[in-house]
């Protein structure tokens, strides 16, 4: 028996015990996996990531520390988290303190040393599975019995526990010398952000692209949006299932027609289902950093970064007048669209980043040309923001 044992049990009743590696306690979530090599800063901070118990692919976690400036939030968002093996001695010269440590002070169960390959080929054969992560219940029986009575994620507003409460300012971009070169330009578009749990490189990308924005949360209702007379209308990532947000897709047919508005991952199913399209639950969903995906348009591919379990349902969504532009070329699912009529586009996916290829950052341009000609983008200036970026690249 390990020194501080620590199991994860699964709604079907298999059960894996190792190592304790965080702080002690019991958590309730659905076990997913994640097949980024680097990054778990990062991972284990994105608020989309509520409601979950992360299982990370990679062997070997932990390596190179914790360092504040990396946070995507406030602190940890997991249930709970999973790897193979911890490296208790991490090499980096900008680390503040331990995967381990800060781990334990904020309070998230973790556990080593068992199985993540079996864990993943089950959720990939079966599906998302309901799971329980403990240090106290160690009876198998018992915590498979908590698993099962967890609720889920299907139909629970998850964004409600990490939205803000208040609007407020960001200005904020790129500052630490270890970004990767950018374009800062000077605050010419006024952007309402709809934050359901709001990554913060996402909002550096906006300040970087030329932007000044103002954080909402995602229950404002669109007369209070556009008295701040915005250029553009961002919405952002966030947790869970969309169709219980009424609040926010309410917001939303009050605001399409009225700005030019760009969705990412979360904020696209919620543009999806303000136009009347559907979505649905995937069955293990997309988390990882190295996503392909088909531009439609350009017939380019791009390695992206995606953390999902949702998608939007692409007849229902040609139905009500949008128009796929991205594609996974993985599963065929739909990874983004546009509106046939309306200065609207969104893509599933993380441009951001972060963790992950920045293949896919030129979508902050195209939200800016958005804005200057009242259109969703066309294939052409699409092109022309990718050959922007590939020359800043270069």
């Amino acid at each position: 028996m390990p020194d501080r044992p620590c199991k994860l049990a699964l709604e079907d009743g298999t059960v894996f015990t190792g190592e304790a590696f965080g702080a002690d306690g019991t958590h309730d979530g659905e076990v997913c996996f994640n097949t980024s090599m680097a990054g778990y800063q990062e991972i284990i901070t994105d608020p989309s990531y509520c409601g979950q118990i992360v299982t990370m692919t990679y062997p070997l976690i932990g390596n190179y520390g914790i360092t504040e400036e990396d946070l995507e939030s406030r602190g940890p968002q997991v249930e709970g988290f999973v790897i193979k093996e911890l490296a208790r001695r991490h090499s980096n010269f900008r680390a503040g303190g331990s995967l381990e440590d800060w781990l334990r002070k904020h309070g998230v169960v973790a556990i080593e040393g068992v199985d993540t390959r079996a864990i993943t080929r089950k959720l990939r054969i079966q599906g998302a599975l309901r799971g329980s992560i403990s240090t106290e219940i160690l009876d198998d029986a018992a915590l498979v019995e908590r698993a099962q009575n967890w609720s889920g994620l299907v139909g629970q507003d998850m964004v409600k526990r990490v939205a803000p409460k208040e609007a407020f300012k960001w200005t904020q971009g790129f500052e630490s010398k270890f970004a990767m070169d950018h374009r800062r330009k000077t605050g010419a578009y006024r952007i309402v952000a709809m934050d359901c749990g709001m990554k913060r490189n996402i909002l550096r990308n906006l300040v970087e692209a030329g932007c000044e924005v103002t954080v909402v949360p995602p229950d404002t209702a669109a007369e209070a949006i556009l008295e701040h007379k915005p250029d553009g209308i961002f919405v952002s990532n966030g947790p869970g299932d969309p169709e219980p947000l009424d609040y926010a897709i309410k917001s939303l047919r009050g605001l399409v027609g009225k700005a030019p508005i760009f969705g990412i991952c979360l904020g696209h199913q919620l543009l999806g289902l303000a136009l009347g399209a559907k979505t649905y639950k995937l069955k293990f969903g997309h988390r990882g950093g190295n996503q392909p995906v088909m531009n439609l348009a350009t017939r380019r591919v791009e390695i992206t970064s995606q953390n999902h379990g949702f998608a939007v349902e692409t007849p229902s969504l040609v139905k009500v007048g949008g128009v796929p532009t991205h594609e996974n070329l993985n599963d065929k699912t739909l990874e983004g669209f546009s509106h046939k009529d309306l200065p609207i586009f969104s893509v599933q996916y993380h441009p951001e980043a972060s963790p992950g290829p920045h293949d896919a950052t030129y979508l902050f341009d195209c939200f800016i040309d958005m804005i200057r000609s009242g259109k969703a983008p066309t294939a052409e200036e699409m092109a022309a923001a990718q050959a922007r970026l590939e020359g800043k690249a270069g």
